[in-house]
């Protein structure tokens, strides 16, 4: 984990003119705050009436965010796509665009056709906003609007902060308008901006926290919010209670699960101690409509495909049922 918060880093130097490696940019962080006691266990839950499931009525797609194959799908791209599909998907949030290098070697109109072929859509990228946190340049942002459009994305996401930027309230405050800009910026494209958070964002500011200066800083018309709710918890925060307090603010969830014997891995949705079944049953309170599962590390031995298909089961079969 520290080895990716480090490359991220190094992100922030970058504009989008230089080639940005894909495995450079996702949802993991360094920040090794724990909090396992908000994680509790996997007991099957009475959805919505008649035991369906609440989330099944709000949630139109299950998707996979691609750093999960950050290990095999820049080997192959074509055949990784395929066997996202394969495994049930029906869509998947990009990371790591370059204007150069495309998406794993992919310029935006090839990476369309290529989802196309294989019955998938991209509704979300996470793209770098480094330089822009720094300076405010424009330039990047324009850039991922282009790609997205040509993609066919509903959102451009924002998914990290790097450290230098986040220091203070104050940063937060600057932070929530550079937001806000770039929002007008996607919505004026026919697009919408959303951030993604980790667990630094609720580290404490006197009686705040970062994430709540965003939360309230930002224009709800301009800016949404993709819910990583393993770092939720590993903050501390009850996802559900989240969701109360700031209805629909989070139009995205990020669906990976906590080891129930080491907090800081993942493991399959379903095998681990964060309960899914009462946080998809406030997927109406949350406003979110599509979630996205995330693995950062498999056992050992465990095929990342078989991983991502179980996953995949657990939520369509279990969760949304």
């Amino acid at each position: 984990m520290n080895k990716r918060r480090s490359f991220l880093q190094q992100l922030g130097m970058l504009s989008a003119g230089f080639v940005v490696a894909p495995s450079l940019i996702s949802c993991d962080s360094g920040n090794t705050t724990t909090a396992e006691t908000a994680a509790t266990s996997q007991e099957p839950t009475n959805g919505g009436a008649g035991g369906k499931s609440a989330a099944n009525d709000v949630i139109k797609t299950v998707g996979l965010q691609l750093y999960t194959l950050r290990e095999v799908l820049p080997n192959d791209v074509k055949g990784g796509i395929a066997k996202v599909a394969q495994a049930g998907y029906q869509d998947v949030e990009t990371y790591g665009y370059s204007k150069q290098g495309g998406y794993w070697g992919l310029q935006p109109q090839a990476f369309k056709e290529l989802l196309d072929d294989n019955g998938l859509i991209s509704s979300s990228g996470h793209y770098d906003f480094g330089q822009y946190m720094t300076d405010g340049n424009t330039d990047a942002v324009k850039a991922y609007i282009e790609a997205g459009n040509t993609v066919g994305h509903t959102y451009i996401t924002v998914p990290y902060l790097g450290e230098p930027v986040r220091s203070n309230a104050e940063d937060y405050k600057a932070i929530a308008d550079k937001l806000n800009k770039a929002g007008e910026m996607c919505k004026e494209a026919g697009l919408k901006l959303a951030y993604h958070n980790h667990n630094f964002e609720f580290d404490k500011f006197g009686d705040t926290t970062g994430y709540e200066i965003l939360l309230s800083e930002t224009d709800q018309s301009l800016v949404s919010f993709e819910a990583d709710l393993y770092w939720f918890v590993r903050a501390g925060k009850e996802p559900t209670a989240m969701f109360k307090q700031y209805p629909n603010r989070f139009v995205m969830w990020h669906v990976k699960d906590m080891d129930k014997n080491s907090p800081e891995l993942n493991t399959e949705v379903g095998n681990g101690s964060i309960n899914y079944n009462e946080i998809f049953d406030q997927a109406k309170v949350s406003g979110v409509d599509r979630v996205f599962v995330e693995q950062e590390n498999f056992a050992a031995n465990m095929d990342p495909y078989q991983s991502i298909g179980q996953s995949y089961r657990f939520v369509k079969n279990t969760l949304m049922a």
